[in-house]
């Protein structure tokens, strides 16, 4: 079961955190995995721990927020397998801000990358899916279904990246192409522990406990945790699923009252 093997996936944001988790569990179960991403020592790192277990992976440095990256390379990987099955839109960044303490160049920032760069990855990705199908499955956050403090700009990319996952799944029925999308809650990865010492310099154990407790749970998801949720819907076995966003929140937003 949840068997990748002879599958080509390609995987955004892959370098470290949710994303790293992904392509390292796409890879243990068979999936050829082209991770894209600006981090050259993450997603190096991520790639060759991954072959270093025997299994495929391959970094391709892409700023997904450039079309004309995102084209190259997408290109290039069909151009080798014919064919790309899974396609994972995980890069994304944060920001913390309010509608009014957020300045137009952070906004067009967080926008080019959670909006227009999984826009970019769609377009191409989607004309090489086509002919035989494939699986996308996108990033979106439980910031697009509630209010969630200083998060104006990053919860209304997520809330798009929601609306995509429901017109793509929506166009593509008729050429076996499925997309969802997953809304975790705080997820502990690296950016959590960076985000906490650079806000809350000698707090750090404290505002970790804080943080960790806005979960109903009780805790941080654990990137492992959302990554199993991703391999599940990326797998045969979800063949009846499309259209759907799942949280995956400790209990956040149905619990928290």
């Amino acid at each position: 079961m949840l068997n990748l093997s002879g599958k080509i996936a390609v995987i955004t944001g892959g370098g470290s955190g949710i994303g790293k988790a992904i392509s390292v569990l796409f890879s243990k179960q068979g999936a050829n995995t082209y991770i894209l991403d600006m981090d050259e020592k993450g997603a190096g790192d991520t790639v060759a721990g991954i072959q270093s277990s025997g299994n495929k992976a391959t970094f391709l440095k892409c700023n997904v927020a450039e079309q004309k990256d995102v084209k190259e390379i997408i290109e290039k990987i069909v151009a080798t397998h014919g064919q790309i099955d899974i396609l994972v839109n995980n890069a994304g960044i944060a920001h913390v801000g309010q509608a009014d303490t957020t300045d137009e160049q952070d906004f067009d920032r967080i926008v080019s990358v959670n909006i227009k760069g999984v826009y970019n990855c769609l377009h191409e990705v989607i004309p090489a899916m086509k002919k035989k199908g494939g699986v996308i499955l996108n990033m979106a956050s439980i910031a697009a279904m509630v209010g969630i403090p200083d998060r104006f700009v990053y919860s209304a990319t997520k809330g798009a990246v929601n609306a995509m996952t429901l017109s793509v799944a929506k166009d593509y029925l008729q050429q076996n192409i499925r997309c969802n999308c997953i809304s975790p809650a705080r997820v502990h990865t690296p950016f959590v522990d960076g985000f906490i010492r650079k806000n809350y310099p000698g707090k750090e154990t404290e505002m970790f406990e804080k943080l960790s407790k806005t979960q109903p749970i009780g805790r941080m998801a654990k990137p492992e945790e959302i990554a199993f949720l991703a391999l599940y819907l990326c797998s045969d076995e979800a063949s009846f699923i499309t259209g759907c966003d799942y949280p995956i929140d400790g209990g956040f937003v149905k619990l928290n009252n």
